[in-house]
Parts: structure tokens; sequence; C-alpha cells
């Protein structure tokens, strides 16, 4: 954050001063772990179903805290607040407003996270970026993410999602952005929005909000999501397109998928155009590359620096397409951290492609907030399981059944579909049947636990391994 002292950041939160030196400086970040907590930091106390944040104050002052934002009295130097997220809210807009940093947000369905660890790492060879870790794209990721932004910041990347109409105008208030891209509209929440129709109105609140083309303002539309292409008289800002349809502004021609699932495709522009080859795996990792260029190319980086790094680009969150190669002879991708129709579809593509020649294993939870669609979603789901010629599934958990009971309807049979109750039999079930040789898949929504299946079968894996290398030493 900007530094402010702490008689500023009261003003700022509408605080009280408890035990705070009101000239002391909070020179530092607002973290909500004390684990986390470094010299200069403020430490908000969020007080939660399982864990108070206000039982950790002492420690946070002792880790170099200068103050915390607590809702009730603790005995340390603190700032009291009558709600902590507000509180948070309050100081990231006052901090953003100071900032001098070039503010990039994106948006979509699906690829946030993806799109802006790409963007993040274009960016940095420019200048001092900051990016969310991980997803934190909520109401308290939001604020908290803006809040590592400094004075040394160049550039602020940022993602933004919602859960219905007015969220993401209330994220984008907080630290309006001079250029956004909505990178797709999907399915997921459907549950909250009702319709997909609402989902798009939501998403396109971000560009909504961007200044006039005169003054800077860039929105960056996906050609190939007619939802999305639709958005562009929502915005003053310029209107650039990304995709692989002929005539987007930012676009992929021959794209190449090889046999690990990587893509290799022409990056064509208005200046000319440059080969890039994805270290990531799956051909939806094309769409938030160009995303992800067209972008970096608002920010002012050249065409070549954008190629070179999009190919030097590595994967930076867990549980999304992480592929690891066992000294079992099995390839585990472990895509745990959320699923959607689309991404599903797309893991699944991935799996039938670098699967060529071995056995193909997709271990699959449920797609949560579909709503009525659930059913109906998950059905498909197992039919397309079959067509990709997928060899074995292991559905896990009640939800995800209707997924076995697709493919069986497709003509799975013999035991090649199952279906499991949770993820502690998925995980027994897969250490009983998976050989040498094998790909395996494994994804679901968050809520699903999948990691868990991961964990335990890469663990078995490698005690296996293990196991075996002692035989033969012996």
């Amino acid at each position: 954050m900007i530094a402010m002292s702490l008689a500023e950041v009261a003003a700022i939160v509408e605080g009280r001063l408890a035990g705070a030196d009101p000239d002391a400086l909070a020179t530092g970040k607002v973290e909500f772990d004390s684990r986390k907590v470094a010299p200069g930091d403020l430490f908000l106390a969020v007080p939660g179903e399982r864990v108070d944040g206000h039982d950790y104050a002492e420690a946070a002052i002792a880790s170099g805290a200068v103050a915390v934002l607590a809702t009730r009295p603790v005995p340390v130097s603190s700032i009291l607040v009558a709600d902590p997220i507000a509180a948070l809210t309050a100081l990231a807009t006052a901090s953003a407003r100071r900032l001098t940093a070039t503010v990039v947000a994106l948006t979509g369905s699906s690829g946030k996270t993806s799109t802006k660890d790409l963007l993040a790492q274009l960016l940095q060879g420019s200048g001092n970026t900051v990016a969310p870790p991980g997803s934190f794209n909520n109401e308290l990721g939001h604020p908290y993410t803006v809040l590592l932004a400094d004075a040394d910041t160049r550039y602020l990347v940022l993602e933004t999602s919602a859960r219905g109409l007015g969220h993401i105008r209330h994220l984008v208030d907080i630290a309006p952005p001079s250029v956004a891209a909505v990178l797709n509209v999907g399915t997921a929440h459907l549950a909250e929005f009702g319709t997909v129709a609402t989902i798009a109105q939501a998403k396109g609140e971000l560009i909504e909000q961007l200044p006039a083309a005169a003054a800077g303002g860039m929105a960056l539309l996906n050609a190939d999501d007619p939802l999305v292409l639709a958005m562009a008289d929502r915005t003053r800002a310029r209107v650039l397109t990304f995709g692989e349809s002929p005539g987007a502004d930012i676009r992929a021609e021959r794209v190449e998928i090889d046999r690990d699932g990587r893509a290799s495709f022409e990056l064509v522009t208005e200046t000319g155009q440059v080969g890039v080859r994805l270290t990531q795996r799956g051909e939806h990792q094309v769409a938030n590359a160009l995303a992800a260029a067209g972008l970096a190319l608002a920010c002012g980086l050249d065409l070549a620096a954008v190629a070179a790094g999009l190919s030097a680009a590595t994967a930076q969150s867990h549980w999304r397409m992480e592929v690891t190669e066992t000294a079992a002879g099995v390839t585990v991708v472990n895509d745990a951290y959320n699923a959607s129709p689309e991404s599903m579809r797309a893991a699944l593509k991935t799996l039938a492609i670098m699967s060529e020649g071995r056995r193909s294993v997709a271990v699959l939870g449920h797609m949560s907030e579909l709503g009525s669609d659930s059913i109906s979603e998950h059905d498909r789901l197992g039919r397309l399981i079959v067509r990709l010629d997928i060899e074995h599934l292991i559905a896990v958990g009640p939800e995800a059944r209707p997924i076995a009971n697709g493919a069986a309807l497709e003509g799975s049979w013999n035991g090649e579909s199952e279906w499991v109750p949770d993820v502690e039999a998925a995980a027994v079930r897969l250490s009983e049947i998976v050989e040498a040789g094998d790909v395996v898949l494994i994804k679901g929504s968050r809520s699903a636990g999948m990691e868990r299946v991961a964990h335990a079968v890469l663990k078995n894996l490698d005690r296996t391994a293990g196991a075996a290398a002692g035989e033969h030493a012996s």
C-alpha cells in the first residue's frame, strides 16, 4: 500500500485509534493471515466460522504489524472499525487513488487466473508488477491485492469475479482500470445468475467503467464469443478483439497441439506476426495467451517481447492442468482447482490428445452452481467422454453420478465407467486400476475436493515406485 500514518488510516476507514501511535507509519500490506505478517504491515482481524483473527492480534504485532484493524478491543495497538471488509475496501480505494501504476483488469467465466498469470509474467520484464496470488478476485481478495501495490508499482493486474449483478462494478470502483478484457461468458455460477444473459450483463460491467478512448481506455473482447463481442457498445473505450476468428485484431493462426497437449501458433496483429509455443497444456490456453498478449500490447510492450514472454511463461497457480510424470510411469494431470462445463470439456479434450497410444483415465467430481441444468450438463459430459474415446471414467460423489449415467447411455459398458461415493473411495479405486503408461485426469469443482484424490494417488505411486526400485536393487 502507499505509506500512510495510522491517523490517516483511521480517518479513511472511519475507525478509532486504540493504543496506537497516530504518527506511526503503515508501509507494507494489509494481511489477514497472521503467519504472513511482515514489519510495516497492518493486520486485518477477520472473525470467521472456525478461526477468529482477533485471537492472533498479539502474534501479528510480534511479527512487526504496526496495528490491528479490529472490530472489538484487543490488547495491542489497534484501530477499531465496524466492518473489516468495508475497512479493507476503503483503504484499498484510497491507496489506489495515489498509485501511478497502470491498472489492468480482466474477467470471464473461465481462464481468469491462467490469463492473469500469463500477463503478469509478460509485464514483469517491463517494470514492477503486482498481481493476485492464486484466485484472489472477490470482495476480500481484490482489495487485498490492490493493497499489495505501492509507489514503485508500474503495473497492477487484477482479476474480477461475480456472483451477482453489481459485484464487478463494486470491485472496479476500488481500483479503476484503464485497460480491461472480457475473456468469455460461460455457465459457471448459473445457479446464482439464473441465465447466461445475466452472466453476460454482469461481466460487461467491467468495460462499462473504462475511460474513453481519448483518455487511453482500451477494452479487449473475445471475438470468438458472441456474447462478449456484443459488449462492444457498452464501453467508451477503444475496442480491440482477440481470438481465432479471421477478423480478430489479435489472433492465432495455424494452431497446432503436440502430443504433450501444448499449443503452438502464429500470433498475428496489425503490426506483424510471430510464432508462439506455449508451455501450458490444453488448446484452451490459446485464448488465454491471446488475451494476455492483447493486454500486454495495450500496455506498450512490443510484439516480439510478448511472443517471447508467452513462450517462456510457466504455470503459476496450483491444480490447474498441473502435470506430474511419476516414477511409476503414470502421467497425472491435476486440474482439481475448479470446474465448469466449458473447462471440463477443454480438459477432457486435452486428456484425449495427451493419451494417444496410452490408456486414458478421467476421475471427475461434480460441477457446482449449475442450478436446474446440473443433471443435463453432467450427463452431457459423460457422453463426451465416450465420444473422445477416453477409456476409463471414475465419477465421484452423488452430484457426479449423471456423468457415469451419461457415459453408460452413450455406450460405455463392461466396467469402462463407474461411480464411487466420495473422494476417499475414488483414491482407493484409482490406485487399484492405474497402470504404468496411463494418463490420468483429475478434475472437479473446488467443493468436490478432488485435489485429495490427486495427492493420494501420487503418494501411492511414489511408494510403489520406491518399493519396485528397492526390489530391483536387492
